[in-house]
């Protein structure tokens, strides 16, 4: 009897570990280790529609944690003059960073005194990334513009182009801040994480099973993302159950098989797929069309609307998450033409960026291009990138 009982007492801890919600268990896998900062539960449509106006009255102004160019004589000599840049993405290839690369070329024939040059590996890979920047530092630029492919190992690099007055600014994907000047933020993490899960627990329920395809379990932005939904998940819908996390690069035969995989394995346990790039998305929709189940497993993740348009307009994606990236581009150029010619300096809350406006200065050093935009097929068809 008391065998017996103790038998069954184990099973009962052990299926009560099970049964915790994720609000209790480890981070995903795929996040990062920092601080979370959940926005409040609902409203999700609210934010995906406000102007930004109350986003702005709400933040508070943080000390500048950026670095700083070395300063020479004749750095005063460049306000108002030309200057070249490279951009080095995470790589080339891919729709998301020809995007990029298009708002930057428009920024740069609207300024007139830029000129800017893309030029990345073609695979996600942070070695070819560095040495990519190294050889322009070498060469000699008057700025680099980076999306990082991995925020440690890249900063050593970007010190480096710091320490050889070379300007740096960031976008998409961070270093630490004190390897580059100031970091265009395409939106809030926590409110692409809210986006995000909303849209899961709204298509599939709050009680929702779901796997994540992401890049690499070191990609900033992706870690991020993944830290702000587990937190926010966490917060207000304690009954979602995440089921396991997936690297894909940003390969899009892998990410496929990664979606086939967590389909297989899974089953009709599956109720959705989180993915995580613009790579990811379009191939786990392809995945989860291939194999029929539709309207049983919702992909809600981030990607172009060209690349999404096939399955949003079948009905097989609902909606889509991002924000214009070729607006990030643009705005990258504008930073970086503005701290070159001593424009936009530390402690400033905001910068004018050309068509774009104003934006705001969030977290000391970056500047936030806006909320998160949601496609849909009422509007996924009035965009070309």
């Amino acid at each position: 009897m008391k065998k017996t009982f103790a038998i069954t007492l184990i099973l009962a801890l052990v299926l009560a570990l099970f049964a915790l919600p994720i609000s209790a268990q480890d981070r995903w896998d795929g996040a990062d280790d920092l601080d979370v900062n959940p926005l409040a539960c609902g409203m999700g449509d609210e934010m995906m529609e406000d102007d930004g106006d109350d986003m702005e009255e709400e933040m508070e102004m943080m000390e500048y944690d950026g670095g700083m160019a070395a300063m020479g004589d004749d750095m005063d000599d460049m306000a108002g003059m030309d200057i070249v840049l490279v951009d080095v993405p995470k790589l080339v290839g891919i729709g998301y960073f020809a995007a990029t690369t298009l708002g930057q070329q428009q920024a740069a024939e609207e300024l007139g005194n830029v000129s800017v040059t893309t030029d990345a590996p073609t695979e996600a890979n942070i070695d070819d990334q560095i040495q990519v920047i190294d050889s322009y530092i070498t060469a000699g630029v008057d700025g680099i513009l980076f999306a990082a492919n991995d925020p440690v190992a890249i900063a050593p690099v970007l010190r480096k182009a710091l320490e050889s007055g070379i300007h740096v600014v960031g976008y998409d994907a961070n270093s630490e801040p004190d390897a580059r000047e100031w970091f265009v933020n395409q939106a809030e993490f926590n409110g692409i994480a809210k986006a995000l899960v909303d849209s899961l627990a709204d298509q599939m329920g709050a009680d929702a099973s779901f796997g994540i395809v992401t890049s690499t379990f070191t990609t900033p932005n992706q870690a991020r993302w993944i830290a702000e939904m587990w937190a926010y998940a966490g917060e207000c819908y304690p009954d979602l159950e995440w089921l396991e996390t997936l690297e894909a690069q940003e390969d899009a035969v892998l990410s496929f098989q990664q979606a086939q995989t967590l389909l297989n394995k899974y089953g009709e346990d599956l109720d959705g797929i989180f993915a995580m790039t613009s790579v990811a998305t379009p191939n786990s929709a392809d995945a989860v069309q291939q194999a029929g189940v539709c309207e049983d497993v919702a992909v809600v993740g981030l990607a172009t609307p060209n690349g999404m348009k096939p399955y949003v307009n079948d009905g097989c994606v609902r909606d889509v998450i991002l924000w214009n990236p070729v607006d990030l581009g643009y705005a990258a150029v504008y930073v970086m033409r503005a701290v070159v010619d001593g424009e936009f300096q530390p402690g400033d809350a905001s910068i004018s960026a050309g068509r774009l406006g104003e934006l705001v200065v969030v977290n000391g050093s970056e500047v936030l291009l806006g909320p998160p935009f949601v496609f849909t097929a009422d509007n996924i068809n009035d965009f070309d990138f």
